[in-house]
C-alpha cells in the first residue's frame, strides 16, 4: 500500500493523555505528574469514529496524510484521513502561595491563519469538528464563562455566561452542543486538606479533591445552557486515580453523556437532562483508557496485547462482543483515521521492551493488518516525568 505523504525537511529540534504506559501502569499517589495520568484520558475529546473486522486484506490507503516525522512536538499540522491533531498540551505543576498546587495544562492550538501550532494562555480548550471553532476557558478554573474562538482569526467571537463554575468543555460529535462539566474547586488542583501519602518515603503531600457538581448542556448557536446536578461521590477515589477531574463526555452518536466509573471498570450513561440510563453493560465500556470507535461503528480500540514478531502490539475489538479481531503495532491506540487505519503511540521496536524504552514513542499511522506503519511525528523524550511531554487532541477535520 503506497501512502502519499507531505513531509518537511529534517530539522535539528526533534525530541524523542501524559498518556499512561500500557506496559506498566504504576500506581502513583501524587508526585509531580500523577494527576495527569487519569486526566489525560478522562475528559479529553476523542469523540472519533473509525474499522470493519473483515477489511484486513486489500485495504485502501489512508487519504490526506500529513506527516511530520522530524517534529516532536509538532510545529505544523499532523493529520490522516478524517482526523487531525487540532491541539496538544503539556502539563506543569504550579505551586501556590497557600501550599496548594495546580497540575495544569499548557496548550498549543492549531491556527488556520499561521498554519502552525501556537502556544496559548487558555486553561482548557476543545476544538469543534471541522476545526473552525474552539471552546476555551480562561484563567483559574473553574470559571463562569466559555469563549467561542474563531480559529482563522484567533479571536473570541462571543462568550457564554454561566452561573456554575466550569472546569472542562467538550463539543458534541456534530459540533452543535457543548457539555461543560462544573466544579466547586479546581479539577486539577492539589490541596493540603486532602493530602496523599507518597510511595516510598511515606510523606504526605497535597492531593486531589473531588468537587464536581454537575454539567451544562449548551446550544452553541443560541448559548442556551441547561444545568443538571451530578456531584461526584465523596470518597477517596480521587487520590486513587490521581485527579479530581471527572468530566462528562459525549457518546459517539451524541445522544447520551457518559462518565468513567471509579469504583469499578465501566461507564455510567446519562441523558442530556442528567437522568441515569440503565443501559446493558458492554464489555468495551470497561476498557481504560476509553475506547475510540471506528467510523462504521464495528470496531473499538483495545489495550496492550503483548508482543508479536518482536514488537509491542495493541488489540482491536469487535464493538458488540468485545472479542479481539486484530492486533496492530503500537502501545496505545488513540484515534481512527478511517475504517482501516488507526493513529497510535508506538515506541521504536529495536529499543522498546517492557520496562525499558517504552516512553520514547512517536505518533504513527497503522493499518488494521499491521503491515503498514507510517511515522506521523518525531519521538517524544524517553522520560515519563518530562514536563515537555506532549499529548495530542484529535478532531474530525
Amino acid at each position: 500500500m503506497a501512502i502519499k505523504l507531505e513531509q518537511l525537511p529534517q530539522s535539528d529540534d526533534s525530541t524523542g493523555r501524559e498518556q499512561p504506559s500500557l506496559l506498566r501502569r504504576r500506581g502513583r499517589s501524587l508526585a509531580v505528574a500523577a494527576v495527569v495520568v487519569a486526566a489525560a484520558v478522562i475528559g479529553v475529546s476523542l469523540a472519533l469514529t473509525g474499522g470493519g473486522p473483515e477489511a484486513t486484506e486489500g485495504q485502501p490507503e489512508a487519504s490526506d496524510v500529513v506527516a511530520r516525522p522530524d517534529q516532536s512536538p509538532p510545529r505544523e499540522l499532523i493529520a490522516a484521513g478524517q482526523v487531525a491533531v487540532s491541539a496538544y498540551y503539556t502539563t506543569k505543576l504550579v505551586r501556590q502561595p497557600d501550599g496548594n498546587a495546580v497540575n495544569g495544562r499548557e496548550w498549543s492550538l492549531y491556527s488556520a491563519a499561521t498554519k502552525r501550532y501556537e502556544k496559548t494562555d487558555w486553561a482548557w480548550l476543545d476544538v469543534a469538528p471541522g476545526m473552525k471553532t474552539a471552546a476555551v476557558l480562561e484563567g483559574d478554573l473553574p470559571v463562569s464563562r466559555i469563549g467561542l474562538m474563531n480559529l482563522s482569526t484567533g479571536k473570541v467571537q462571543r462568550w457564554i455566561e454561566v452561573d456554575k463554575g466550569v472546569g472542562g468543555v467538550q463539543f458534541s460529535p456534530d459540533g452543535e452542543r457543548l457539555v461543560a462539566t462544573t466544579y466547586s474547586h479546581h479539577p486539577d488542583g492539589l490541596f493540603q486538606d486532602t493530602p496523599v501519602r507518597v510511595e516510598g518515603d511515606g510523606q504526605e503531600m497535597p492531593g486531589p479533591k473531588q468537587s464536581r457538581t454537575g454539567f451544562y448542556v449548551i446550544d452553541v448557536d443560541s448559548g442556551q445552557a441547561e444545568f443538571s446536578e451530578r456531584p461526584a461521590k465523596k470518597d477517596s477515589l480521587a487520590a486513587m486515580v490521581g485527579t479530581g477531574r471527572q468530566d462528562f463526555s459525549w457518546s459517539g452518536d451524541g445522544k447520551l453523556l457518559w462518565e468513567q466509573r471509579l469504583d469499578q471498570p465501566g461507564r455510567n450513561y446519562y441523558d442530556v437532562n442528567g437522568r441515569l440510563k440503565p443501559l446493558p453493560e458492554q464489555k468495551t465500556d470497561q476498557i481504560f483508557p476509553p475506547a475510540a470507535t471506528s467510523p462504521d461503528g464495528n470496531l473499538v480500540t483495545g489495550g496492550f496485547a503483548g508482543n508479536k514478531d518482536g514488537q509491542i502490539v495493541s488489540a482491536v475489538l469487535d464493538a458488540k462482543t468485545g472479542k479481539r479481531t486484530a492486533v496492530v503495532p503500537g502501545q496505545q491506540l488513540l484515534a481512527w483515521a478511517d475504517n482501516t487505519h488507526l493513529i497510535a503511540w508506538r515506541c521504536e521496536p529495536s529499543q522498546c521492551q517492557p520496562g525499558k524504552g517504552e516512553f520514547r514513542n512517536q505518533l504513527v499511522l497503522v493499518s488494521l493488518d499491521g503491515d503498514e506503519v507510517t511515522p506521523l511525528s518525531g519521538f517524544r523524550k524517553a522520560e515519563v516525568e518530562y514536563v515537555g511531554r506532549w499529548n495530542p487532541v484529535f478532531t474530525e477535520r
